[in-house]
């Protein structure tokens, strides 16, 4: 039933002669139907990742397609795809993509987070030492800046929890890794929390990193919040990701 819903719908924006790229939303904006908590449906993503690759070649709208092509190469990498070599393939595909458009539009915010995103989940299928041999810790700090210098409002504060996040999450290493601090991941997501709309995502990473400062009241609380929580309409797997990893951690902070 849903694969048929799917396609009505998608007929019903040929009749209005919608680009693809608007097909392709359409089909992003479906990316939940269907779903158990945080494990979504391939089909919707697949059709959004189909339209927005044709609207590549359209003019006008090419960084659009682009920034929607990762979008939909993370959601399918995270809640679709489960097995390491089928992720590293996507996740490949959208650090490829996005290192081909950076140098030529250095002001878009959106196209420098989505990189940001996707590059974050690349190193976690690929490990921590990859990861820190390719200096992807410094290129996440170094583009999270330029984010909140461009827009720090955008996507909630998005610059700010991915230069929180990248302190956070970054190993130090001696001699190759020694600016990673947790006092500045709690600084920058605690910026991130408090710009436009917190998220349930932004909220975990607080808690984290607050745990990680024996602040354990206060990291508590916060995935108290998360989990009594309802899952945003247009982030409904993303959101249930994030209720599920808060009950796991609120275990563990006794």
């Amino acid at each position: 039933m849903y694969i048929n819903w799917l396609i009505a719908i998608l007929l019903i924006s040929d009749l209005y002669a919608q680009t693809n790229l608007e097909k392709g939303l359409v089909a992003y904006n479906l990316r939940s139907e269907g779903n158990i908590e945080d494990q979504a449906q391939k089909e919707a993503v697949n059709e959004a990742i189909k339209y927005y690759q044709l609207a590549l070649d359209e003019p006008n709208v090419e960084i659009e397609a682009v920034v929607g092509l990762l979008k939909s190469y993370y959601f399918k990498g995270k809640f679709v795809i489960h097995t390491e070599d089928q992720q590293k393939i996507i996740f490949d595909k959208a650090k490829d993509l996005a290192e081909e458009y950076l140098d030529n539009n250095p002001k878009r915010a959106d196209l420098r987070l989505w990189y940001l995103i996707n590059l974050g989940s690349w190193a976690e299928v690929y490990g921590i030492l990859r990861a820190a041999k390719e200096g992807v810790a410094d290129q996440m700090r170094d583009h999270a800046k330029k984010i909140i210098d461009l827009d720090p409002s955008y996507n909630n504060g998005g610059g700010y929890l991915m230069l929180g996040a990248v302190h956070y999450k970054s190993p130090y290493i001696p001699f190759l890794l020694s600016w990673p601090d947790n006092d500045e991941a709690v600084k920058w997501l605690t910026k991130a929390v408090e710009t436009g709309k917190s998220t349930p995502g932004q909220k975990v990473y607080l808690a984290q990193a607050l745990y990680k400062n024996k602040k354990k009241n206060k990291a508590r609380a916060l995935l108290e919040s998360v989990i009594n929580t309802s899952p945003r309409s247009g982030n409904i797997v993303e959101d249930w990701e994030q209720i599920n990893k808060a009950k796991v951690l609120i275990k563990d902070y006794k």
